[in-house]
């Protein structure tokens, strides 16, 4: 449970970091966003929990072999109630082909659950709308693939503190998606002008997101675990016996 104290230390977090980022417009506008593992000061086996996390969030909310197989969680670093990893907020998948809509790209889709998560007068954390947005500054978002143009910039108007992302897009091209190809760096750099700043982590646990997105275009690659092709080969469906379980 998130106790008074932890909102207010959410929000207080969240000025802390909206002011240094004003102050600091310059310097975030000239220099790069992105940070290595020498630099960073979350250990790899945080980072790879939650990446394996925002994998696992395809069988949780959707099935384990959906075709956009694109999958983010939202964590709270500065959360440790449930753990030194800190604490998962929200989760989303791509969604395009529940809801019809074409924006709801994992990232998105977990943008709008934190959103309604945070917000909601029922739910644990009971913030207001202008709480809620202060409080995407201490967030550090998980995706699965590289955000596409689009969501980059959401994670960037959303002022995140991190993203930190697995298979890059010039393997999802090189493998045969349909990508536009500009880097969530690229997209980075060029919102310098915004107040706050979002740092980049890249590539992370790729021998473990790449596979998702390998068997789409090559009927000759397995599928993931717990699915096998279709009789016309061209697809993955969840294997007939633990499809029950999974269903359950």
């Amino acid at each position: 449970m998130l106790y008074p104290v932890s909102i207010l230390s959410i929000i207080l977090l969240a000025l802390i970091h909206l002011t240094s980022g004003h102050q600091n417009h310059t310097h975030i506008t000239h220099s790069p966003h992105h940070y290595s593992y020498t630099n960073d000061t979350i250990p790899f086996s945080t980072r790879a929990f939650w990446m394996r996390r925002a994998n696992a969030a395809l069988g949780e909310l959707d099935s384990p072999c959906p075709f956009a197989a694109f999958g983010t969680v939202i964590v709270n670093h500065t959360d440790l109630s449930e753990g030194p990893r800190g604490k998962a907020v929200c989760y989303g998948v791509n969604s395009n082909r529940k809801t019809g809509n074409p924006t709801l790209h994992g990232e998105m889709a977990g943008i709008n659950n934190c959103s309604t998560i945070l917000t909601d007068p029922e739910g644990e954390y009971k913030l207001s709308p202008a709480e809620a947005l202060l409080a995407f500054s201490t967030l550090s978002l998980y995706t699965n693939a590289e955000p596409c143009p689009m969501c980059a910039s959401a994670i960037r108007w959303s002022g995140f503190s991190e993203c930190i992302f697995g298979t890059s897009i010039s393997t999802l091209i090189e493998k045969g998606w349909g990508q536009i190809d500009i880097a969530a760096e690229e997209v980075f750099e060029k919102s310098g002008d915004l107040s706050s700043s979002t740092k980049l982590l890249k590539e992370v646990l790729t021998n473990e997101t790449d596979p998702y997105f390998l068997w789409q275009y090559d009927e000759t690659y397995p599928c993931p675990k717990g699915c096998e092709r279709t009789s016309s080969g061209s697809s993955c469906a969840v294997v007939a016996k633990k499809r029950a379980a999974w269903e359950l």
